[in-house]
């Protein structure tokens, strides 16, 4: 299946075209590879880098969608590997023992 196609059938883009532009804009890596045609083509297992809205995704690819259908059904086909935290990767020490207030 096409790059382009798949991003649509998975609703990533709202439109074919915008998928299109994506792809061959090559800000987008398949594989680690960087992707510069829409016409790339994906099979199952594949990684895929792309920026969706403000954030960097990485998406692996668990099923080719057969359709563009409700987003319940495009969201089976596929899993987010860099899940975003809400916690902060330097997050105040909150433990009053790691910083020695405690008195004996």
């Amino acid at each position: 299946m096409r790059i382009d196609k798949l991003l649509w059938y998975l609703r990533l883009t709202k439109t074919r075209t915008i998928a299109q532009a994506m792809a061959e804009a090559g800000h987008m890596r398949l594989n680690g590879r960087r992707i510069e045609r829409a016409a790339a083509r994906v099979a199952v297992g594949d990684v895929m880098t792309l920026v969706h809205g403000e954030q960097l995704r990485v998406i692996e690819l668990l099923a080719l969608p057969t359709r563009r259908g409700p987003a319940v059904e495009a969201q089976s086909c596929y899993r987010m590997l860099d899940v975003p935290s809400d916690l902060p990767l330097a997050a105040p020490d909150t433990n009053e023992a790691a910083k020695g207030d405690l008195q004996p």
